[in-house]
């Protein structure tokens, strides 16, 4: 079997064991994964197993490899800046939002719009803030965070 092959094997394990709540099992396998074929995917996924378990730290590191990986990701930029939000580091997510948001390859454009108008409100730019909301709904119409968030301050400033 080809080594990319062995690889997503292992990937779709860890993600099966991750999704399954099984943090620690789908840390090894993701690591395991890496070790056969290191993938943008698997550093990713494993930065985002850290991150359930509140790991940010970690969690940014595995992002930046993918990043090293494969720069045209668009995954570990807006995941690096969602972790940033949650160490209360807003500036420093910023670059990595507006990264995410003009990759190559990435299919969630509506995240790091969100994100960033996360960014916005927590330093006080609520029009800011709606305007990013704003952007991620005409993305996804139907993304319900974005759209709590955006009542929720236009609420608030009426």
């Amino acid at each position: 079997m080809e080594d990319r092959e062995r690889a997503m094997e292992l990937f779709e394990i860890a993600y099966e064991y991750q999704m399954k709540g099984e943090l620690e099992m789908a840390i090894d396998y993701y690591k395991q994964s890496i070790e056969v074929y290191p993938t943008a995917e698997a550093y990713t996924f494993l930065g985002w197993t850290y991150s359930f378990m509140r790991r940010y730290e970690e969690a940014i590191e595995e992002c930046e490899k993918a990043i090293e990986t494969d720069p045209d990701f668009g995954n570990p930029y807006n995941d690096i800046g969602a972790y940033l939000i949650e160490l209360g580091r807003y500036d420093e997510a910023i670059p990595y939002l507006k990264k995410a948001m003009v990759a190559k390859r990435y299919e969630a454009y509506h995240y790091p719009h969100y994100n960033l108008g996360r960014v916005w409100e927590k330093k006080g730019k609520w029009y800011e803030a709606i305007e990013e909301y704003t952007k991620a709904l005409e993305i996804r119409p139907d993304y319900s965070l974005a759209h709590r968030a955006k009542v929720r301050l236009q609420a608030l400033m009426n």
